[in-house]
């Protein structure tokens, strides 16, 4: 879980209000887009980014003023160093940020807003799992890691994600629900896994399937849930296996990243 809204959660349950500042536009080359955000509580800590430098600094400036007046403000931020009113920002472009104070009693709006997110749901929690959470969580998604092995699948690998530990990939949505917004990445540690979960995730709402494997292995396994489970061609054609944009990646951080740059591409729209 991204640790601002983790944070935003625990605050919550403890009655405590927080102000929250969010990128609500952003145009150019400004260093973070439309959705960053940063969460400030009453001491001053804060948890987020909205991009650092110059900009965050000036938010965070202008935050604290909201416990007081509790009124919504909204601020714009000119990075084109070349105009006279700009920061002295060398990434140009525009940002626009809003920033309010949330009420934890009448906060059922922000938390609507912020459990509507992308949620990824991981299975397999190896390398190559851990080091995609990571970046999966930084650009924005929920992250749900699912595994049978309880070695693997802990809060201390992954301290910000829900985990899931499993009896066998024979029931592996055991307790998770899915829905037009559910990334689901298979990554398990064998065939076996990566066929069960497959077969189940074609049955189900999401948004992205994506199957980690070889050419051959690929091909095998489509083949099987297409041939065995009575599954049509027409939903197997929207997996996307191998998995992750080409990139020669060979590390599990690069096959990390291959897959993450896939599945924002399908987030942004551009999928099969």
């Amino acid at each position: 879980m991204d640790p601002a809204l983790k944070r935003a959660k625990e605050l919550i349950r403890k009655d405590e209000d927080f102000v929250i500042a969010k990128i609500v536009d952003s145009h150019g080359s400004a260093p973070r887009k439309t959705g960053a955000w940063i969460l400030m509580e009453k001491n001053g800590t804060c948890h987020g980014t909205v991009g650092g430098g110059l900009v965050e600094a000036r938010v965070i400036e202008k935050m604290p003023k909201l416990f007081e007046t509790k009124t919504p403000e909204t601020h714009k931020f000119n990075l084109n160093r070349d105009d006279h009113d700009a920061l002295d920002m060398r990434c140009g472009g525009d940002v626009e940020v809003k920033i309010e104070y949330i009420k934890v009693i009448e906060s059922t709006d922000f938390i609507e807003e912020f459990n509507a997110r992308s949620k990824a749901i991981i299975f397999g929690a190896g390398h190559v799992g851990l080091a995609l959470e990571h970046v999966l969580r930084y650009v924005g998604f929920e992250t749900v890691v699912v595994d049978d092995r309880g070695e693997y699948a802990n809060s201390d690998r992954f301290p910000f994600a829900e985990i899931h530990v499993i009896e066998s990939y024979d029931d592996a949505f055991a307790g998770i629900e899915t829905n037009q917004d559910s990334y689901i990445v298979i990554v398990t540690r064998g065939h076996a896994g990566d066929y069960n979960v497959l077969k189940q995730s074609l049955m189900r709402q999401n948004a992205y399937i994506g199957m980690i494997g070889s050419k051959k292995k690929v091909t095998e396994t489509l083949q099987m849930v297409r041939d065995e489970d009575g599954i049509s061609q027409e939903k197997i054609d929207k997996v996307y296996s191998p998995i992750g944009i080409s990139i020669h990646a060979e590390t599990p951080e690069e096959i990390a990243i291959s897959i993450t740059a896939e599945m924002i591409s399908v987030r942004a729209g551009y999928g099969k």
